[in-house]
């Protein structure tokens, strides 16, 4: 079985992951949910529910030495939504966080990675991300950002319902297309 790892930073649409695990389950997809440290605190009380509905414990924490790997082997990664912070701290390779050392270990591994970002356009405005972006995308990963993918919104204007999951569930399979053939 195709396993998806999951990733999500603290942006409004985490709220809705259920929904998105669902739809790629419906697609053949085994997923395991890996979360930023702030977005495991933004879902404390649904994060039972969740492992449940993947069949997998919900991750946010390096394990320590010694301790077992709980997940299978990934097919392809979907970070999404992804902040301004998250995609800076990859581009960087600041990897104090689990899911951003996974990811960043992951383009060496030659996993298959699709990225979100989840920014307002007063963040879109700092050199960084633009850096950022381009930086990911050098090191082949596929950055829906912009036309296509995610388009910032004004500040305080979220719209996380309009977050294109589909669109990024869809990168993903065309990103494993080829290592299905």
């Amino acid at each position: 079985m195709r396993t998806l790892y999951l990733f999500c930073s603290a942006a409004p649409p985490v709220f809705d992951v259920a929904g998105v695990i669902e739809d790629a389950q419906a697609r053949g997809w085994d997923v395991c949910l890996g979360l930023t440290p702030t977005a495991a605190r933004w879902l404390a009380d649904s994060l039972d529910g969740l492992a449940a509905l993947t069949g997998h414990p919900v991750r946010s924490e390096y394990r320590t030495p010694g301790q077992p790997d709980v997940w299978p082997r990934a097919t392809a990664v979907l970070f999404a939504p992804m902040t301004f912070n998250s995609i800076n701290e990859w581009a960087l390779g600041l990897t104090s966080k689990w899911a951003i050392g996974v990811v960043a270990e992951g383009i060496g591994k030659g996993i298959p990675i699709v990225a979100m970002p989840c920014v307002n356009a007063a963040y879109a405005r700092h050199s960084a991300l633009d850096r950022s972006v381009e930086t990911l995308r050098a090191l082949g990963v596929t950055m829906l950002y912009g036309e296509g993918g995610w388009v910032p919104n004004q500040p305080g204007q979220g719209r996380p319902k309009e977050y294109p999951w589909g669109l990024a569930l869809d990168a993903v399979e065309r990103a494993v297309r080829p290592l299905e053939d």
